[in-house]
C-alpha cells in the first residue's frame, strides 16, 4: 500500500496533523482499535489557554516552567502558550463547544495554575474536541482511516523512515505501507501499570517501535500519576477530574481529616507529583487502599451540571458525590517522556515525526502542568503536520515510490495463548507498579529490570497477533522507563528516588537509543 503521509494513531495530535497534511497529499491514518479510541477522548478537565483579561502567555509560561521543576525546554513552552491561543480559536471556529455563562466563557482553575484559564465542556472536554476533529477528518476526502491495523515496525531505508510493516488483525496478513513521511501519535503507556486512567490501547507501542528503529527517546523516567482516580475495590480506576479540586473539593484520610496542608502550602492544588506522593504516604501509613475526595460541601446542582460524567460514573457504584465522599488513589496517567522531537515534531530519524503524548519536546519538563496535554496535542499536532508536509516536498525526502508488498502471511492463532498472555501482562503491571511507580529506590528498580528481562525471555518466541505484539511493546517500553529511572540518581518532578530525595539542580535529560 502506498500513501503520501502515514499517521499511526488517532487522538487529537494525529487528527490535527492529518488536517494539515491533507492540504498537501493523501493521508492514511492507521489504528489498532475499531473506532477513534484514544486517551484524548477521556480527558476530562479541559484545555489550558490564555483568553482572560487578567491572564497572559507569560503567566502561563511561568506556571508551566514551575510545574516542570526546572527541566522544561523554554523554547517549547513558549511555542505551546503562544500557538495555543490561535489553535484553540480555530477549534471554536470549527464548532467545538466550551461552557459559557451569559455568553462569557467559564474558566476553570486547576493545580499549579496561578489564574483561571481552563476552558472546558462539562467534564468531557477531550471527547468534545475529538468529536469535531473526527467529523472534519471523516468529511475530508484526502484522509483515509484503516482500523484494526497494528504497526509491527517502522521501515528504515538508508537512515530514512519510508513507511511501516503492518498486521491486519482480521486476516492475519502482514504488509508494508510506503509513505513520504510517517507521524507517530499513539499516545502513552499507562497500561504498563496496575492502576491507570488510560484506555486499554495505551501500551507504549509508538515508543517501542521508534526505539527499535533507532530513534532517540528522552526523559522516559518521568511517568505522571494522577492523584485522584476512583479506588473502590473491584471497580475500574477511572479519573476523578482535577477540576473538582479546582472548584473546592478536598482530600481527607480515613478519619475524615484533611491532610494535604501538612505536605504542601497549596494543599489540594499542589502539583500532581506532590499530591500523589502525599496520598501514597497516607495510605501506607494506615494500610488502606485509598483516601477520600470530599465534595459534599459543594453546591449539589453545580456538581451534577458541571461534572455529569464524574457524577454518573460514581453513581454506578452507589456513590452520590453530592452526599458521599469518593474513594481515590493515584493511577498512572501520562507519559511525560517519549520520542525526542524538536518543536516541529521531527525525530532523530529523517522522515519520522511524532506528536502528542508519545513525543517528548521537553514542554512538560519533569512534571506536566494540568490541562496542558490537550493543548500539546493540538499545537504540536498542527506544527508536525506542517513540518512533515514541507519535508515530503523537499528534494531530500523519500518519494514513496516503493511498491506495497505482502511480507508474509502468519497464522492468526497465538503461540502463547490467551491465559499465558494475560498472566505475563499482569505480572508486568505489578512489577512496574510496585518497583517503578510513584516512589522508587535503586533496589526496586534493579528488581524491576531483572523481572522484565525474565518476562521478555518468556515471550521470546511469540507469534504475530495484536496481544503478543502489544505485550512485547509493553515489556520494551517498561525496560526503557526502568533504565532511565536507574540512570537518574536524584529526585525531580514525577521521578522520586527515596534513596536520592534531592535534585542536583543540573538541567539534564536522560536520552536513550540503540547504539
Amino acid at each position: 500500500m502506498k500513501t503520501d503521509f502515514l499517521i499511526i494513531g488517532c487522538g487529537i495530535a494525529g487528527l490535527r496533523a492529518a488536517l494539515e497534511l491533507s492540504k498537501h497529499g493523501r493521508v492514511l491514518i492507521v489504528t489498532k482499535d475499531k473506532s477513534f479510541e484514544s486517551s484524548s477522548s477521556y480527558a476530562q478537565g479541559g484545555i489550558a489557554v490564555v483568553i482572560a483579561d487578567d491572564d497572559s502567555t507569560q503567566y502561563h509560561l511561568e506556571d508551566t516552567l514551575n510545574a516542570g521543576a526546572g527541566l522544561c525546554r523554554k523554547k517549547a513552552v513558549a511555542v505551546l502558550v503562544k500557538d495555543g491561543q490561535s489553535q484553540v480559536q480555530q477549534l471554536i471556529d470549527w464548532g467545538v463547544r466550551f461552557d459559557r455563562d451569559n455568553g462569557k466563557y467559564l474558566m476553570g482553575l486547576e493545580g499549579a495554575h496561578s489564574r483561571r484559564r481552563i476552558l472546558h465542556f462539562k467534564d468531557s472536554t477531550g471527547s468534545e474536541i475529538v468529536r469535531i476533529l473526527r467529523k472534519k477528518a471523516l468529511e475530508n476526502r484526502k484522509i483515509k482511516k484503516l482500523h484494526k491495523q497494528f504497526v509491527i515496525d517502522l521501515t528504515i531505508e538508508g537512515a530514512v523512515c519510508t513507511g511501516a510493516t503492518v498486521l491486519d488483525e482480521d486476516s492475519g496478513r502482514v504488509y508494508r505501507i510506503s509513505a513520504k513521511a510517517v507521524i507517530i501519535t499513539t499516545g502513552g503507556a499507562g497500561q504498563l501499570y496496575h492502576r491507570t486512567s488510560n484506555p486499554s490501547g495505551a501500551t507504549g507501542d509508538g515508543m517501542a517501535v521508534a526505539y527499535r528503529a533507532g530513534a532517540v527517546l528522552s526523559d522516559m523516567e518521568f511517568v505522571q500519576f494522577h492523584p485522584t482516580a476512583f479506588a473502590l475495590p473491584g471497580a475500574p480506576s477511572f479519573l476523578i477530574t482535577e477540576a473538582l479540586r479546582g472548584e473546592g473539593a478536598v482530600l481527607r484520610d480515613l478519619n475524615r481529616k484533611r491532610f494535604m496542608k501538612k505536605y504542601h502550602p497549596l494543599a489540594e492544588l499542589a502539583p500532581r507529583d506532590e499530591l500523589s506522593r502525599a496520598i501514597i504516604r497516607e495510605t501506607n501509613k494506615r494500610g488502606s487502599a485509598y483516601v477520600f475526595l470530599d465534595a459534599t460541601h459543594m453546591n449539589p446542582l453545580l456538581l451534577r451540571e458541571r461534572f455529569p460524567a464524574t457524577y454518573n460514573s460514581c453513581m454506578q457504584y452507589n456513590i452520590d458525590i453530592t452526599k458521599d465522599m469518593i474513594p481515590v488513589s493515584p493511577a498512572a496517567h501520562f507519559m511525560i517522556g517519549g520520542i525526542e522531537t524538536d518543536t516541529n515534531g521531527a525525530t532523530s530519524i529523517a522522515g519520522l515525526y511524532a506528536a502528542g503524548e508519545v513525543a517528548c519536546t521537553g514542554v512538560h519538563g519533569a512534571n506536566r502542568l494540568a490541562s496542558n496535554s490537550l493543548l500539546e496535542g493540538l499545537v504540536f499536532g498542527a506544527r508536525t503536520g506542517i513540518a512533515a508536509a514541507e519535508y515530503a516536498g523537499s528534494a531530500h525526502s523519500h518519494k514513496g515510490d516503493a511498491k506495497g508488498i505482502i511480507v508474509s502471511r502468519k497464522n492468526k492463532n497465538s503461540s502463547l495463548g490467551t491465559a499465558r498472555i494475560n498472566g505475563i501482562c499482569e505480572k508486568l503491571r505489578m512489577v512496574m507498579w510496585n518497583n517503578a511507580g510513584i516512589i522508587r529506590i535503586e533496589k526496586s528498580l534493579e528488581d524491576a529490570r531483572k523481572s522484565l528481562e525474565g518476562l521478555s525471555m518468556e515471550i521470546s518466541n511469540h507469534g504475530i497477533t495484536r496481544r503478543e505484539l502489544e505485550l512485547a511493546n509493553m515489556l520494551n517500553t517498561g525496560k526503557l522507563i526502568v533504565s532511565s529511572a536507574l540512570k537518574r540518581k536524584e529526585s525531580v518532578g514525577a521521578h522520586y528516588r527515596e534513596d536520592f530525595p534531592e535534585w542536583s539542580g543540573k538541567k539534564r535529560h536522560i536520552r536513550i537509543h540503540i547504539k
